[in-house]
């Protein structure tokens, strides 16, 4: 078989043809190893983010209904508190002889 050096390549065929077939095969390379590598790991990170996406917002609606409950407890006690406190003010003891 004979030698292959690059110089005599250049010189039978010209820089420009062997300088495509050299990028040609490092796009070759770069779409094996993206296709091989780098995309079965961005499918599982995708599918993690999703993941995570879907926790965040059962999350979210956690906290929205946790709110929605604290406040109507909150307007309840606050309701009773009222009732209360008109109830204690209106209160006239009978034994007080004093008014009237």
């Amino acid at each position: 078989m004979p030698d292959i050096n690059v110089v005599d390549l250049i010189n039978t065929y010209g820089f420009p043809i062997i300088a495509s077939i050299g990028l040609g095969y490092f796009i070759y390379y770069v779409w094996k190893w993206v296709t091989d590598q780098v995309d079965p790991v961005i499918e599982d990170s995708h599918l993690t983010l999703i993941k995570l996406i879907d926790r965040v917002r059962m999350l979210d609606n956690d906290l929205i209904r946790l709110k929605t409950k604290l406040d109507m407890l909150i307007q309840q006690q606050d309701k009773r508190n009222e009732i209360e406190y008109i109830t204690d003010n209106d209160y006239i003891d009978p034994s007080d002889s004093s008014e009237g």
